[in-house]
């Protein structure tokens, strides 16, 4: 997907970043600082339910083993494991159920969306599979080109940014009071190592408020006099609804 927008074969496309169960998906953090081309312009928080799917006629007694993207597997562990079945991590979860269709495999199952199961002309044999129904997987809209507004002032913004510190006492708490100073609500900091570097540290971090704001750039000039490195990944709006 990185690919595809960095080349222009897509105009935008959606990644996973976080999910309220299973965590942060860490590869995508890393795609983020590794496309540099690449900026944020929306997110979206979706509800997601995934369901237990079968090639027609299976019953559950039969099922030995269920196949899924690792995030809907950790999802659903609970459950799956009081059904006693063996876990197989795969690339995605509608993926899942096609391989289960292509290969006529009567032991496995496949943890998706329910529209999978209509695509690929499986049964359903289990809905509600995740381990609380509070499942909630935010979504960040990337492009090539960065959101654009006429008064940032004005509007329900969120910031993403990654920057790496020194390693020194009190670093980390001197970066985040910038912010803390200025009465920014941070809404998330997630720290991922630094290649090339062992045992150190890049930090990436949400805030509520656009880039171009008054007290927002403020900040991030603050943050930059600390900072060795850093990168505004993208200001956006706040909980899109629809990207029509």
């Amino acid at each position: 997907m990185f690919q595809a927008v960095s080349t222009g074969k897509c105009s935008a496309g959606l990644i996973p970043i976080e999910n309220s169960l299973a965590g942060s998906i860490h590869r995508n953090y890393d795609l983020l600082l590794r496309n540099r081309d690449i900026h944020i312009v929306g997110e979206y928080h979706l509800r997601v339910n995934h369901c237990l799917m079968v090639l027609p006629g299976v019953a559950m007694d039969a099922v030995t083993t269920v196949h899924s993207h690792p995030q809907a597997l950790a999802q659903c562990e609970t459950s799956l494991k009081r059904m006693g079945l063996k876990l197989v991590a795969e690339y995605d979860t509608a993926g899942s159920a096609r391989m289960i269709k292509e290969k006529g495999d009567r032991s496995a199952a496949a943890l998706a969306h329910k529209r999978a199961a209509d695509v690929y002309g499986l049964d359903v044999l289990a809905e509600n599979m995740e381990d609380d129904p509070a499942n909630y997987t935010r979504f960040l809209m990337i492009a090539a080109h960065p959101f654009k507004v006429d008064n940032p002032e004005s509007g329900s913004y969120k910031t993403s940014v990654v920057f790496s510190l020194s390693n020194q006492p009190g670093a980390l708490f001197k970066a985040l009071g910038v912010f803390a100073l200025r009465d920014i609500d941070l809404t998330k900091i997630e720290s991922r190592p630094l290649q090339g570097k062992p045992w150190q540290y890049l930090f990436y971090a949400d805030f509520c408020g656009h880039a171009d704001a008054g007290n927002c750039m403020r900040a991030l000039e603050h943050l930059g006099e600390l900072a060795p490195f850093i990168r505004v990944l993208g200001s956006y709006p706040r909980h899109i609804l629809s990207f029509d």
